[in-house]
């Protein structure tokens, strides 16, 4: 994974409560193994057209959301399966961190495993995001070291996440290079057996 301490990035408005992990990436792209190739499928049934041709009235088509690395959504963002595929699809598409009143909990847990920032404000916050992204160029910054979040107009917020992850995710390390850093022991172990 790679380390996130902060970023000043676009930001996309995508003002939609309740968007589950099946739109996010649907299910008929859940058979490759591997966590990249998931970008060109997010959100697949609402930025295409069923004849394949880009929605133009789809939040992401926008000339004013391309390049987008911070999504602000609305409530409940990733509910329903708990597909890990979700968040891969969000970071191959170019995701860096999303911004949300609330998210679905395993949806959450796995943002965090994989790298993903889900940072969770107040919804009256949140409103104020949505509003302003809707600008083009509209850029952010998220702090993770600091916990907050501002723009150059004078939007602030603070935000709270666990330490463990905080940790995790500013040296940009998952659970498995977590474990490798127990290399040492580990050897010793095995070696006694």
């Amino acid at each position: 994974m790679s380390a996130f301490t902060k970023i000043t990035e676009k930001a996309a408005s995508f003002d939609r409560a309740n968007v589950d992990t099946d739109q996010i990436i649907p299910k008929q792209f859940l058979k490759r193994i591997e966590k990249t190739g998931f970008g060109r499928f997010l959100f697949n049934d609402w930025r295409y057209s069923p004849d394949g041709e880009p929605n133009p009235h789809f939040e992401l088509n926008r000339p004013e959301n391309t390049g987008a690395k911070i999504l602000i959504a609305n409530e409940n963002f990733g509910c329903g399966s708990s597909r890990e595929h979700a968040p891969w699809a969000l970071l191959d598409y170019g995701f860096k961190a999303i911004i949300a009143p609330s998210f679905a909990d395993i949806f959450y847990q796995n943002c965090l495993k994989n790298g993903l920032l889900p940072v969770t404000l107040d919804a009256e916050k949140v409103a104020q995001l949505l509003q302003k992204a809707e600008h083009e160029n509209y850029e952010l910054t998220v702090d993770l070291e600091n916990e907050s979040i501002f723009d150059t107009s004078g939007f602030k917020a603070h935000f709270s996440i666990d330490p463990y992850w905080k940790k995790m995710l500013v040296n940009g390390w998952d659970e498995i290079e977590i474990t490798m850093q127990l290399d040492e022991y580990i050897t010793v172990y095995e070696k006694a057996q």
